[in-house]
């Protein structure tokens, strides 16, 4: 496994399912930036969102996938989001529960209205589990919802950094 420097922390939202600190279903992952140009999501899934036993749910692993390729365009465009146009994923092994698990992705095209990204859900011993590509419309965030003040302010909370290197 080799350590990669980070350089920033991604804002969260309050209850957004994968990054959602106050969403008492959600994932509460963590996102950073790296020096190379990629973005990192940090979970540890317990069984609420187990399968079979013992087992991360499929669905589960495409939404914290999905959610780190979208995320994948903010350290190149900050105020970009992105709405999924496609996203082919594929299964490798079985994720386990309650361990601490990565999601690595980067941008591999990028033009004025879309972005391909592409990444891999990471197990603890550094074996890929499942991989996975996409690709995302440029959208504003006032064409995907129509948020008062108040309600931006719960979408956009800032992380203070507080890694300076991942390992995987």
């Amino acid at each position: 496994m080799t350590k990669h420097k980070v350089i920033g922390k991604q804002y969260i939202s309050e209850m957004c399912f994968c990054c959602g600190q106050d969403n008492p279903g959600g994932l509460k992952a963590q996102f950073y930036d790296l020096e190379e140009g990629k973005t990192v999501a940090v979970f540890q899934p317990g069984e609420t969102f187990q399968s079979y036993p013992q087992r991360l749910h499929g669905g589960v692993a495409a939404s914290i996938i999905d959610e780190a390729l979208g995320r994948a365009i903010l350290p190149l465009e900050p105020d970009c989001w992105a709405v999924t146009a496609e996203l082919t994923i594929r299964y490798k092994k079985p994720v386990p529960l309650d361990v601490p698990l990565k999601v690595v992705a980067e941008v591999t095209e990028n033009s004025r209205r879309l972005f391909r990204s592409s990444g891999e859900l990471i197990l603890p011993d550094g074996q890929v589990a499942v991989t996975a590509s996409g690709t995302y419309m440029k959208q504003s965030l006032t064409k995907i919802a129509e948020l008062s003040d108040q309600e931006l302010e719960r979408i956009f909370i800032p992380q203070e950094k507080d890694q300076d290197f991942l390992e995987f």
